[in-house]
């Protein structure tokens, strides 16, 4: 398992997609050249990391190559409500489109501040079979 540029799935096919549903703590990207490609955070203490919201519909994004995949990173602080007690909070969109559509991916995270609040990519090479 590697740590990769989520731009690495421009141009790739995929043939599913796991977890991708707001309160997901994880999302699974696997391609029909046979890679896994694993977005998630690794968790710490005090700290919390998950999708807050998903736009658009995942079987636009199916078995056609991706055009784009782009993230972008947001750490303004949240309109006042009294219920934050946290001190330090990171918004990560990322963004897939192919030719039939596309999707947008929000994850939200919260921490004291000394603490990531970072969404990782990772990928993991196929496995081999032997028949």
């Amino acid at each position: 398992m590697r740590s990769v540029d989520f731009s690495i799935l421009k141009g790739k096919v995929i043939k599913e997609i796991r977890g991708l549903k707001p309160g997901s703590e994880e999302i699974t990207f696997i391609t029909t050249d046979g890679y896994k490609y694993i977005m998630f955070h690794q968790q710490d203490c005090c700290e919390s990391v998950s999708v807050d919201d998903v736009v658009g519909d995942a079987e636009c994004l199916l078995n056609t190559p991706i055009q784009i995949a782009e993230e972008r990173v947001s750490s303004d602080e949240p309109p006042s409500v009294s219920n934050w007690v946290d001190y330090s909070y990171t918004w990560t969109f990322y963004t897939l489109a192919t030719v039939k559509g596309y999707v947008d991916i929000k994850w939200f995270g919260t921490s004291n501040g000394y603490y990531s609040e970072s969404v990782d990519f990772f990928e993991l090479e196929p496995q081999c079979s032997y028949n």
